[in-house]
């Protein structure tokens, strides 16, 4: 039960007469047991200097909530969850969090955990439950030692601490650990071990399993299922799904978000201000889509309303005064009365079409702007040769385990090949040596002498953050300053005021984005493309696997992306224990 110093604390904090009743809602059933609110927004806005990013945002989160956060890359996303998260300040506008409520946060970019264990992080991440625990133990001693006028109040707080500690799994908490850390395939990993050795999926991973372990009342996660495999993404949608509290994520993961949210929110690139849909992923598009269409017809038919008013106005005024001209003076008095008459209803009716006009205009319907035409192509020489890579008895090992071992194959010049498997099996070791990026153990690689391979790696990689994003693209390539600028703004992805940003300034998706630029400025006519539907937002995402489809030349992909996968259109090759299977049937999860 809130106490009454705590509900006028929050009365005097907020400024809404919405925002005051949606708390008052969350004080009444907050007492009844009811459905409950976790947190609410009002009115936040965020700027870095002269750009804004949100726009007087407003939304409620409540307990048992299932949020994915969807829009374009750099528009916000994980701007809002690091607010949330109270790691940046909303430039303006309120956030009000339930008492003693607890948030976690998983960023995108997974922090280094510099000096820490494995256990050192779960003993850490477990830390509340814990303290839990320890209260409890004093409460019990305090109920003890209490006179009985006393203890009805020891005992309404033991309950409290008692809920909570069950709900987020306290009594089960070593089988808890077990569970979470089978479940992200992080079992076989000695807790002793440091985790700054550990490969940046296993990080990622050892990074979410700390926060599930948390369990908070609220779980803000930014592209969690990026270095999640089939097996680790079923088992956090299964979690999530039972997760007791709020989750709220952005995601370009389409399946993930089909399977798990129940309400989408979009930050719209225009507006900067959010948008609430109902439903699934597959439910947002079908009403972005229904929405977008009502937006044109109503200003359409809101146009031809204003244009036939004006027209109205045009041809009737001219009419004014045409009664006055009787031919004989006898009917002179007749035809002027008639004339005035006739004079007045004109002016009293072009009068109204011109208040309707004011009214229009006063309330118009802006102009749908027109959608970012995101076209990427791959513009590319057909390769000339019947196979365009051969692996002969290729080998590598690290930590004397054999990540791949004894591969061999030929891509023929039209191949479309997507390799899955479990994380950590070789998969992104094997493009990184036909790419010449590490050295095999043992074995060669063949690449045809007419080859151009275009790759992308994992993660947006750029060493220098502080070049323009011009800068950055036209590094390498041949060409001119007015050539690069086209080049850069030829398929969609960047607008010209994006051009002079610093790469440091960009997003992970921006980065991807201009990744994506250079690898289509590049020319290749072969594709080595590791996880690359990552950080990619959705509008750009499904333009960019129809460009991987339709391209020309071999595509060897690794991808975990179950969407691309289905649409890949390619054969199926599967890494595993370090033996390559061609061609399977495979049925995804």
């Amino acid at each position: 039960m809130l106490s009454s110093i705590q509900i006028n604390s929050l009365y005097k904090k907020l400024k809404s007469l919405y925002f005051i009743s949606e708390v008052i809602k969350w004080v009444c059933v907050y007492s009844r047991g009811e459905e409950i609110m976790l947190l609410a927004v009002r009115n936040i806005s965020k700027s870095y200097g002269i750009t804004t990013v949100l726009e007087t945002i407003s939304f409620v989160i409540n307990d048992g909530d299932r949020i994915g956060l969807v829009g374009t890359n750099g528009v916000g996303k994980s701007v809002l969850l690091k607010i949330l998260a109270r790691e940046e300040t909303a430039d303006t506008g309120d956030i009000a969090y339930a008492p003693s409520i607890e948030i976690g946060y998983l960023p995108q970019a997974t922090p280094d955990f510099y000096g820490q264990t494995i256990d050192d992080l779960l003993l850490e991440s477990v830390g509340n439950l814990r303290q839990l625990e320890e209260k409890m133990r004093q409460l019990e001693f305090v109920m003890s030692k209490s006179a009985e006028d006393e203890i009805a109040t020891v005992m309404e707080e033991y309950s409290d601490v008692t809920s909570k500690f069950q709900s987020r799994g306290g009594y089960e908490l070593d089988h808890k650990i077990d569970v979470v850390m089978n479940g992200l395939e992080l079992s076989h990993l000695p807790r002793d071990r440091d985790i700054e050795t550990l490969s940046g999926g296993e990080k990622a991973r050892i990074g979410l399993a700390s926060l599930l372990l948390r369990a908070p009342d609220i779980l803000l996660l930014d592209e969690p299922t990026n270095h999640l495999d089939f097996a680790t993404v079923n088992w956090l949608e299964s979690y999530i799904n039972q997760h007791s509290g709020a989750v709220l994520y952005a995601s370009h993961d389409r399946q993930f978000l089909n399977r798990t949210v129940k309400n989408v929110f979009e930050i719209d690139e225009y507006t900067h201000n959010l948008i609430s849909y109902t439903g699934n992923y597959d439910d947002y598009v079908a009403a972005k889509e229904a929405a977008r269409l009502k937006w044109e017809d109503d200003y359409k038919e809101q146009q031809e309303k204003l244009k036939s008013l004006k027209h109205y106005i045009k041809t009737t005024a001219r009419t004014v005064g045409g009664y006055n001209h009787a031919s004989k003076d006898n009917e002179k008095y007749f035809f002027n009365n008639k004339g005035n008459r006739a004079e007045n209803a004109v002016v009293r009716a072009v009068k109204n079409a011109e208040e309707q006009i004011r009214r229009i205009e006063a309330d118009s319907i802006s102009k749908p702007p027109e959608p970012l035409n995101i076209t990427p192509r791959f513009q590319t020489e057909t390769l000339k040769a019947d196979i365009a890579i051969r692996v002969s008895n290729l080998s590598k090992k690290f930590h004397e385990r054999y990540v791949l071992h004894d591969i061999n194959f030929a891509l023929k010049s039209d191949a479309h090949v997507v390799i899955v498997g479990p994380n950590g099996v070789g998969k992104s070791t094997l493009l990184k040596i036909i790419e010449h990026l590490e050295t095999p153990d043992q074995g060669e690689v063949y690449i045809t002498n007419a080859a151009r391979v275009g790759y992308l790696a994992q993660e947006p990689a750029f060493q220098d953050l502080n070049r323009t994003t011009l800068d950055a693209y036209s590094d390498g390539l041949e060409g001119g300053m007015e050539e690069f600028v086209a080049g850069l703004l030829r398929y969609g992805l960047f607008r010209y005021e994006d051009l002079s940003k610093l790469v440091g300034q960009l997003s992970l998706g921006q980065r991807r984005k201009l990744e994506i630029s250079r690898l289509i400025a590049q020319r290749p006519n072969i594709l080595l493309l590791d996880e690359p539907t990552n950080h990619i937002s959705l509008d750009v995402l499904e333009a960019f696997e129809a460009a991987v489809k339709h391209f020309p030349g071999p595509v060897l992909a690794v991808s975990h992306d179950r969407w691309f996968i289905q649409h890949f259109g390619g054969e199926i090759w599967q890494i595993n224990d370090g033996m390559l299977q061609q061609n399977i049937e495979f049925e995804l999860p």
